[in-house]
């Protein structure tokens, strides 16, 4: 399994389309193969920060995912909206030792 995390900084006046544009689309990348989950999360003081975290059960459907036309499609709807370049980390769950 693998971690997704997005950050995106929107334009303000965009916050909305982007909002609408993620509850279009949600269902269609929950339901893409391999994807196991996917939230979206607010950082409340800025007001136009956004994180996606989704897990993916390997690497190669998080791949056929970014090369799909969902994620085209989404991706490019989503970057004309953006204020700043965006990050994404994959990272993978980690046992914590006593």
């Amino acid at each position: 399994m693998i971690n997704r995390i997005v950050k995106m900084e929107f334009q303000p006046d965009k916050v909305n389309s982007f909002r609408e544009l993620f509850s279009r689309q949600q269902q269609q990348i929950r339901n893409f193969p391999g994807c196991l989950h996917l939230e979206l999360w607010e950082h409340p003081a800025s007001g136009n920060t956004f994180f996606t975290f989704s897990k993916w059960d390997s690497e190669i459907a998080l791949e056929k995912y970014r090369n799909s036309d969902l994620f085209r499609e989404t991706w490019a709807a989503t970057k004309i909206l953006f204020a700043a370049k965006p990050a994404a980390w994959s990272v993978l769950p980690t046992v914590v030792l006593p």
